[in-house]
């Protein structure tokens, strides 16, 4: 068997700590995790997360951004999987609304992450940002809904969205998922605001 190169131990250390800080933060949530549980999980040592995450908030930073980069690609296959843009663009943003209500979702990204972390890191942010303007910028060209500046909308809308997120996710005892379906009739009520037909 060819021994593996530095690059390859390297990426394979990083990928057991973030895997197994994502099982320890989703089943007990980040303040109930000492470093000593998904080290030894992980089989590592205190020195090998010092080294590649700098401490465990940095080790919460690379598992939210892993969970990130996994949800734009269950949104873009959401979006993929619509009739047309615009039924696309509010399917997105209504799946994004859902997702809230997943465990791992509610407790890593939307709670442990926003008291951590601070909320969403400035990185996803943007690039849900960008990702949203070049959208809206389709669907003005497309003229499915009314002009304005993309950008301006875009961050309204993520706004929006985050908040809505958040808002679902705090409610762990609504079993019902009444506070869901509110938050989505109100997102309907804003989208169909932007729709032009």
């Amino acid at each position: 068997m060819p021994r593996r190169t530095r690059a390859e131990m390297i990426e394979a250390t990083r990928a057991k700590l973030v895997a197994a800080a994502r099982q320890a933060f989703g089943e007990q949530g980040y303040a109930n995790t000492s470093m000593d549980d998904f080290t030894a999980a992980a089989g590592l040592t205190r020195g090998a997360l010092y080294h590649h995450f700098g401490d465990k908030r940095g080790l919460l930073a690379a598992v939210v951004e892993q969970i990130d980069e996994e949800t734009d690609a269950r949104l873009q296959a959401v979006s993929n999987a619509s009739p047309d843009a615009w039924e696309g663009f509010r399917n997105r943003c209504r799946a994004y609304l859902q997702m809230a209500q997943e465990p791992e979702m509610r407790r890593i990204v939307l709670q442990d992450a926003r008291a951590v972390l601070g909320g969403a890191s400035p990185v996803s942010q943007q690039f849900c940002v960008t990702s949203m303007t070049e959208l809206l910028d389709t669907l003005m060209r497309k003229q499915a809904i009314r002009q304005a500046d993309p950008q301006a909308l875009a961050r309204l809308i993520y706004g929006a969205l985050a908040e809505g997120a958040f808002w679902v996710a705090e409610s762990e005892d609504d079993g019902d998922g009444e506070r869901l379906d509110r938050a989505l009739q109100a997102l309907d009520t804003l989208l169909d605001a932007l729709a032009t037909g």
